[in-house]
Parts: C-alpha cells; structure tokens; sequence
C-alpha cells in the first residue's frame, strides 16, 4: 500500500505553524538567555539609548514584542504594556519588572482595547509572518498624535550575521524577512502610516575601545559608513484621516520692534480663521512709537480680539515665548510685524495643520520668486545653505530656518516648552527653539511655500554676519544634541 498523504496545508495553518516555530525559539532563547547575553549586551544597550533619546519618559507606551522587557524598562513610561508570544520570556519580564504589565499574545491578533502614546517595535519586522497584518493591528492602539518606532536588520548584515552564527558568536535565528527600509516604508504606507523620520544606526554591536562609540554616534550618520548601518530606526504616525474634531481658536503672535508703520495693516489683514482669530502684539522695546500705534489700532478695532503685551527681555525668541505664554487658543501662530509674509497666508497654514497634513507647518521663503529687495544675495545663499545642513542634521525637510512665520498646536508647544531644558536658553531668534523641540518630539514638520515680500516700512533686524555666525553656532547644537547622539 501506498503511503497515505493528507491534504496539504491551508495558508492559516502555514501561518499558525510559523508562528509556533518561533514561539518555541524563543522559550529556548529565554532558557539559554545567560548564555548568549554577553555578546548582545552591548547592541542592546545602544539600542536602548536611541529609543530613549526618541521617547520622552512619563508616556504611554506599548512594546510589541517585549521580550523580557528591557527597552520597555528603559524608557520609562508612565503606563508600560508589553506584549510577546513567549511564555518564557514574559515569565522572566514579569519578574524583573514589576511595575509594568507584560501580556502573553500574537503581535498579529493581540487587542487591549486602548491607545498609546507610543509604541515600540524593536528588531520584529524581520521575524514576522504578515508585517502588513501586525502594522495594521498596531495601527487600531493608536491615536493621531501616536508615535510607533520601530527598528529592523539591514538586509546588508544578512551574510556577516549568518557568517557570526557559524563561528557560534551569537546564536544562530530561524530564517529571516530581511526587510530594506523601502520595504518597511511601503508596508507602513499600507497599514496606514507615514514616515516622521529614517536614521540609519549602529555601525559596532559588540564594545570595543573608542572603536564602537566613535562609529555608532558619528561615523553611521555619515556617508558612505551609513551604507553599512547594522539597523535601521524609523518614527512613523498615522496618515491624516477626516477632520471630526471642533474649529480651533487662532491666537496669532506678532513680536513687534519699530514696525510702528505697519500695525493699521495687520488690523486690516489678519483674517479670521477657525473659531476665531485672536491678535497677540508682543512690543519689544521699540524706539518709535510701535507700542503707541498698537494701542491706537485696538481702539479703532473693538470687533478684533486684540491684545498688547510688553517684551520683559530681550530678542524675538523672548517675545515669542512672552505672547505663546498668554495665549487662549488651541492652536497658535506667528506673524512677523514687517509684513513680509503676508496675513493673507495664513489660511494656508492653518488648513495644513487642520486637515492633520502636518503637526508644525514652517513657511519657506525660497520656492517661489522673491520681490527685488526683499531677500540679500549672500542672505540667500546662506539660508540655502543652512536649509541642506538642518534638513540633515534634523531628518526631516526643512528648507527654511528663519521664515518667522510658524503653526503649531498649543499642546505640541507645551511640550517643546517642557523638555527645553534639553537644549537649554540658545536661541535669539526663537525659530529653533522651535524647530528643534518639534523635530526632538518627533512632530511631523512640513513646508509650506509663500510669496516673500519686500518691506514696506522699516528696516530689517538681521546682521548677516553676526547672525551667520548664530546660524553656525545652531547647526553645531543640533550636530551634538539631535544627530549624534
């Protein structure tokens, strides 16, 4: 008699036998963990760090694929759930972390029926059956303002992992995706996210003397050792869906220092926007009558909600910061007094932050044609200049530095203002202040293009020396406090 072959396998039993494989992988990793610690100690504690540097502490945090919790640990949530298909491992998380919760369950299936803040996927994709199916389940914990950062194998280190594991180095994987980072990107893009940013990391996984950190904070930023980059980390939120929320307040800021000449304009041209408009002058100590001619201006315009402050320090970062600070609405504005950027723009700005396009909208001034006087050649080969290094430096494009005109929410803001310790007092002109903070709270900064106009009354208040100086001076900050970290 023949032998008797049953029927072949469905495609779900393909996938509850591959998943069982790997279950079982892990329990044995987690039984022989003291073994083969050693050699990942050092990867692990990198890691660690570039997750801590891209979540601030006291969040709400989910790990997907927890194992016995350490990154979960490390960033310090103030809810921290951890999931994994292990027995074993959870067993172990449970132990070593008891302030945390860690649940057995399938990263394509599990449900807890809540939102994060943000949720971590470290070295996952590449051992997935449906990456697509885990992003999309992901995808029903999150919010709009929830952050998933994930971290996958560049498929360069498949050979030299598979050379390691003959040489009994690290222990030996089951087969893996080996994932490129366009293909994480396309299968984000389909379970409905896009990318904030893309950094390429680690270039040394094992702690060698002055070797490792030297080329895991500097040479893997930089090409073309970044070519070799043992991982890739990525920052992604939720693609913008339909508008259901309420209209905003508008509270737009205008920081005014000898602009005396422009502020009947300003009245006239500030539109009304969401729920309404609120005007926020921030007079900085002007020696013409700017703060007079404000005053004069509200009075002649009792329908607009205006108000007039008085700069206490010194700077439009200052006076920024003064007009953010006494500010009612939700979401908030700058306009620069010389009228450069025009009112009229402002709709634009506030459509892109509505429809959810963006979460801080930053003008640009050098896409379309500048009136004759309006920019500086060497002003505007420098800011051409800066706009390549700060797109670098920040991962994200940002094509214009010193465009006053700037959106955000005031809650993003809040943020920016509550971890600026980070930086510390730095910025004179307030713009990276702001960029800075947006870009380390990994908020989705896009340009919008405007027409930059020539100024009407007044003269303008940048040094282009001095202030090129500043701008360099800025650049080296975001290189130590953003880039290489």
């Amino acid at each position: 008699m023949g032998e008797v072959i049953g029927p072949p396998a469905t495609f779900r039993d393909k996938a509850d036998a591959y998943t069982e494989q790997r279950r079982r992988y892990w329990d044995s990793f987690a039984a022989s963990l003291e073994r083969w610690q050693p050699s990942r100690r050092h990867y692990q504690n990198r890691l660690a760090e570039i997750f801590t540097f891209l979540i601030p502490p006291g969040m709400r945090v989910l790990e997907v694929g927890c194992g016995q919790g350490d990154m979960l640990a490390a960033v310090r949530p103030s809810t921290g759930i951890g999931i994994d298909f292990s027995p074993e491992l959870i067993s172990r998380a449970r132990r070593k972390y008891p302030h945390l919760q860690f649940q057995d369950g399938d990263a394509h299936t599990f449900d807890l029926g809540m939102t994060f803040d943000y949720v971590i996927c470290s070295d996952l994709p590449n051992d997935l059956w449906d990456v697509e199916e885990v992003f999309r389940n992901i995808a029903r914990h999150c919010h709009p303002a929830t952050r998933l950062v994930l971290n996958g194998y560049s498929r360069v280190w498949e050979v030299p992992r598979r050379m390691a594991e003959g040489l009994g180095l690290v222990k030996p994987m089951l087969p893996q995706n080996w994932l490129t980072t366009a293909d994480i990107v396309n299968l984000l893009y389909l379970a409905g996210f896009e990318i904030i940013r893309l950094t390429p990391e680690i270039l040394c996984p094992f702690r060698i003397p002055l070797v490792h950190r030297i080329a895991n904070k500097f040479l893997v930023k930089l090409w073309p050792f970044h070519l070799l980059s043992i991982t890739n980390f990525l920052v992604a939120r939720l693609a913008p869906r339909s508008i259901d929320s309420p209209e905003p307040i508008v509270s737009v800021i205008v920081a005014a220092r000898n602009e005396e000449g422009n502020i009947p304009q300003i009245f006239e041209r500030v539109p009304q926007m969401g729920k309404g408009t609120e005007l926020i002058f921030v007079e900085g100590n002007s020696t013409d009558h700017t703060y007079q001619a404000i005053e004069v201006e509200i009075q002649r315009h009792p329908k607009v909600n205006a108000r007039l402050l008085k700069q206490p320090g010194k700077g439009k970062g200052d006076a920024v910061r003064t007009g953010f600070a006494q500010a009612t609405g939700e979401l908030l504005m700058i306009l620069d007094a010389d009228l450069t950027v025009a009112p009229e723009d402002l709709p634009r700005f506030y459509q892109a932050w509505r429809t959810g396009k963006a979460d801080f909208v930053n003008g640009i001034r050098l896409v379309y044609p500048r009136e004759n006087h309006a920019m500086r050649f060497f002003n505007l080969l420098g800011n051409r200049f800066f706009s390549m290094a700060f797109t670098w430096l920040l991962s994200q494009n940002i094509k214009d530095t010193l465009c006053g005109t700037k959106v955000l929410s005031k809650r993003h803001y809040d943020l920016i203002a509550a971890n600026r310790s980070y930086f510390g007092d730095f910025d004179p002109f307030g713009d990276f202040d702001l960029l800075f903070g947006a870009a380390k709270s990994n908020l989705k900064i896009v340009d919008l293009p405007v027409r930059y106009g020539e100024r009407t009354y007044g003269s303008t208040n940048i040094q282009r020396w001095r202030h090129g100086v500043i701008l360099l001076r800025m650049a080296m900050l975001a290189m130590t406090r953003l880039k290489f970290v």
